[in-house]
């Protein structure tokens, strides 16, 4: 029988969900989610609630659609692990990068998770995230310079 994690593997482990979280949105990479949100996992945000493991893997397409790329970063996060449920909140910052008519746009964000997380066959997984967004900023970014033409 494997020992049961300690506090620090276990607070290490749920920070490593959510560092995963961030690079699978940025990455748009599905199976990285998929490892990481129980079958029931809901999640919700501003105007929006996606509810189930498959639809929140929906929200990748929503992203590679909205944004050209984007980057999301992790930062202090406070857990309360009871057995094999915990809760807590995870801060974050993430920067969404639009291109429309040749014109760039930076949308970043201030975010609070409301997380909660599920221990299923070892692992910690998501089971309900809240997206808070504190403030958000726009900034017009430079326009790309065109492309040399070859003669």
């Amino acid at each position: 029988m494997a020992r049961p994690m300690s506090r620090l593997e276990d607070e290490a482990a749920l920070r490593r969900t959510a560092e995963l979280y961030a690079a699978g949105a940025d990455r748009r990479d599905k199976a990285l989610w998929a490892r990481i949100l129980t079958e029931d996992c809901v999640i919700e945000g501003p105007g929006f609630r996606v509810e189930g493991r498959e639809a929140n893997l929906g929200s990748i397409d929503l992203l590679t659609r909205l944004f050209v790329r984007t980057q999301h970063r992790v930062h202090n996060q406070l857990v309360t692990i009871d057995g094999d449920r915990a809760e807590g909140e995870t801060y974050s910052t993430a920067d969404h990068l639009s291109e429309r008519d040749g014109a760039r746009a930076l949308l970043c964000w201030a975010i609070r998770y409301q997380d909660k997380w599920r221990r299923e066959d070892g692992e910690w997984r998501f089971s309900h995230r809240v997206l808070i967004v504190d403030w958000e900023e726009t900034r017009l970014l430079p326009a790309l310079p065109a492309a040399p033409t070859t003669a």
